[in-house]
Formats: C-alpha cells, sequence, structure tokens
C-alpha cells in the first residue's frame, strides 16, 4: 500500500503569512518567543469544577481572543480562536489582493464546539428546551471554525474542513498544498483549532489513560521522549498559514517565510486510538512528503515531531522516523513543541507547523521542555536543554490522530 502524496506538480507553494493563539502567546512572534524561551503554557485548573478530575492541569491560552460582542456572543470558542489566528496571519501576509473566486479556506478540528455543545445541553436540561440559544447548531458544528474563516475573508473558491483528530490542522495545510496545485485557488487560508478544555473532555480523556496525572507539578507534566512520560496535557489554541501560488506571491512580491514543499497522508489501520507500534503507518506519510517535495532523507535537518508524551506513541514515533529516514536520522534536530504548548488536539499540527517554519527562517530549533532522562527506546538526536542552530536543509512537521490518522508536511527555507 502506497502512502498518498499531495499531486505533484511544477506550481510551488510559499507560506506568505503566519498567526496563532497558543498556550505561550497571544500571537505568532510571543508564540516563538515563549518557544524559545522554554516557556510552558502549562497550569493548574483552580476552578471549582476542576475540583473532582483525576487531572487537574490544562494549558489554557495566553491570551483571552479579542472580539467584538456579536463574535463573543454568536461564535463558540473555537470559531473565535480560529478568527484570531486567520486574521493575524491575513495581516501578516499584507492582505493578499486575491479574487473572492480564487480565495479558499480550510480549518481543521478534532472536536468543533463542544463547549457550546455540552453548555447547551446543560441549559435545556436546566431550563428547558426553550431555552437553547438561536446560534447552537453553528456554533457546535465542527465545520464552524472553517466557516468564521471563510465569512470574515470572503473566500468563494471553497471553504473545506477536515476533522482527523489531532492530524487535523496539518491535514488542512495538506489539503490547501492540494487546491494551489490544482489550480483551484490562488490563495488559501489554513489551519486548525481547538478549545475544549472542560470537565467531559478531560474526563474522557483520563479515563481512557491518555493524559498527565502530574497535577501536582503542572509545568513538568508534559514529557515528550523522557522515560517518566506518563501522557500528554489538554491543551487549546489556534494555528494558520497563508499560502500562495509562487507566481501569486511573485506578482505582489509578497514576503517568503518558507516553502511547503510537500505533504504525506497515510493510515495505520490498526486501532482507533493507539498507534500502531512498529510506526509502519507514520512513516509511510513522512516517506510520501519527502518524495512529494523532491527531497532525499539526506536533506532534512529538523523534525517537529508529533511526540505527545504518551509511552506508545512516542515510541512509535521514533520508529516511523527511523524507518523513513534511515541513517540519515542519526543528524536530525527532532524537538517537541507540545513540552510547552500541550497538546492542541485539532490545533497541534497547524502551530507545529509554523514552529517548523519558524526554525527554518530563523535557523534555530527549541530545545525540548522537561527531556531529563532520554528513554532507552528512542534512539533520535532531540533538542534539549539549549535551543540549537540549524543551517538550511528541509525540515518535516508530523502530525498523527486519534482513528489511525498519519500526516507530514515538508517545508524548505526561502522562495519556492
Amino acid at each position: 500500500m502506497t502512502a498518498r502524496a499531495s499531486s505533484r506538480s511544477p506550481v510551488g507553494v510559499a507560506v506568505t503569512g503566519l498567526g496563532a493563539t497558543t498556550p505561550v502567546g497571544g500571537t505568532v512572534e510571543q508564540t516563538w518567543s515563549g518557544l524559545l524561551a522554554g516557556r510552558s503554557g502549562v497550569r493548574g485548573l483552580d476552578a471549582p469544577w476542576a475540583a473532582e478530575l483525576a487531572v487537574r492541569i490544562a494549558a489554557p491560552l495566553a491570551e483571552e481572543p479579542a472580539l467584538d460582542r456579536v463574535q463573543a456572543r454568536t461564535y463558540d470558542r473555537v470559531q473565535q480562536l480560529a478568527l484570531v489566528a486567520a486574521r493575524e496571519a491575513w495581516a501578516d501576509a499584507g492582505a493578499p489582493d486575491a479574487e473572492p473566486e480564487r480565495l479558499a479556506v480550510v480549518v481543521g478540528s478534532g472536536i468543533g464546539g463542544v463547549l457550546t455543545l455540552l453548555g447547551q445541553y446543560d441549559t435545556m436540561k436546566e431550563k428547558g428546551p426553550a431555552r437553547v440559544g438561536p446560534h447552537t447548531v453553528p456554533m457546535l458544528m465542527p465545520n464552524g471554525p472553517a466557516a468564521a474563516v471563510g465569512l470574515a475573508l470572503g473566500a468563494r473558491a471553497a471553504v473545506r474542513a477536515p476533522v482527523s483528530a489531532c492530524a487535523s490542522g496539518a491535514e488542512a495545510i495538506a489539503m490547501g498544498l492540494e487546491m494551489l496545485r490544482a489550480g483551484l485557488a490562488d490563495v488559501v487560508v489554513a489551519g486548525g483549532a481547538e478549545a475544549a478544555i472542560h470537565p467531559l473532555p478531560i474526563a474522557g480523556f483520563a479515563a481512557m489513560r491518555a493524559l498527565s496525572k502530574r497535577s501536582d507539578d503542572p509545568t513538568a507534566a508534559s514529557r515528550p521522549f523522557d522515560k517518566g512520560r506518563d501522557g500528554f496535557v489538554l491543551g487549546e489554541g489556534a494555528g494558520m498559514v497563508v499560502l500562495e501560488r509562487a507566481d501569486h506571491a511573485r506578482a505582489r512580491e509578497a514576503r517568503v517565510h518558507a516553502t511547503l514543499a510537500g505533504a504525506g497522508i497515510s493510515a495505520d489501520a490498526h486501532h482507533v486510538a493507539a498507534p500502531e507500534p512498529t510506526g509502519a503507518g507514520a512513516a509511510r506519510a513522512i516517506s510520501a512528503a519527502l518524495r512529494d517535495g523532491g527531497l532525499q532523507p539526506a536533506d532534512v535537518t529538523h523534525v517537529n515531531a508529533h511526540a505527545t508524551a504518551t509511552p506508545l506513541g512516542d515510541v512509535a514515533e521514533s520508529r516511523a522516523l527511523h524507518a523513513a529516514l534511515g541513517p540519515a536520522v542519526t543528524h536530525v534536530a527532532v524537538t517537541a513543541t507540545k513540552s510547552l504548548t500541550g497538546h492542541l488536539l485539532g490545533a497541534a499540527g497547524a502551530v507545529e507547523a509554523i514552529a517548523t517554519v519558524l526554525a527554518l527562517r530563523d535557523g534555530i530549533v527549541h530545545a525540548t521542555r522537561n527531556l531529563e532522562d532520554p528513554d532507552d527506546e528512542i534512539d533520535l538526536d532531540v533538542v534539549r536543554i539549549a535551543n540549537r542552530s540549524v543551517d538550511g536543509g528541509a525540515a518535516l512537521s508530523t502530525s498523527f490522530g486519534f482513528g489511525g490518522h498519519d500526516v507530514c508536511l515538508a517545508f524548505t527555507k526561502g522562495q519556492p
């Protein structure tokens, strides 16, 4: 079985805009500064609703979204975060002058408007069906973040919403690449958003033993690749990129952060939640991304790993990287952004893609926090203790989701 790569085409795709709101910063540059400083966004939950939970830590936003009263009232939190990140990305790209029929939006979310769903259910149970809000359905639907961004930008080429658990944000970017190569758009705003810090998701993830139980030491809880890792920390946030056909970007003399060289997508077909232990499915996605980008394993200098800090997942990813990159893996600087941000679920792949682009742009890889005792089964050159300089080459961002979804994005420095 061959993993799917994006439709190979001579069309180059430039990353011209970046936007994010995360647990370590309210903007891209604040987030990047926080990652380079090793600042954790994980904290204890002191709200009354958290008192009886088995896990009482999470990674909420560093800054609350600033929206007008109508948007705050009619958009679920996940839609608000998507809109904040998209606005920053659009402004960072210089507000491209794209025809609406040539502008597309692709925004993924793993869960969608779960806060609205659970909140309105409580309202119905406590006050009756007549008190359920008229905006409930548009606020809870999984395509709500994509719709909010599409409406704000007036995108008419397409508004798409992949739902592939923790790979949603990365898959959205891969879909944007496909659309540009296929000539369906000149500009695509793509990314992911998630806002699910609520008792039910936390209790559910805890019940399946996916979350770290280090409630007494929040900033040390997310420990990718460490022997003492015991699960991820639930976070919230959004990340968006503006992708453009290279000729469109050149024509308007746009600043280019990096090139999206390729993408690979595969599936494990193994288990609804557990990773395939050999990493075979993930390896196919990584190899497909390299082929799609016309790259060789030796070209890769950096990998922003999915690395959730689950006992099984981190080992499987290490095996996948070895299988896909071969001996070249020993020369690759690997980092785990989730050690600082927690796991942003459907937004994780997009935010980590942005961190990957910035690592190439600035020539520096941020260190993985809390990696004190590396797991003997994980034979990777993980950047820890201090940030590390990298010189050009290609960089990969990997994302894997419940259901066996595997996505890898490949970036190169500079213009397409």
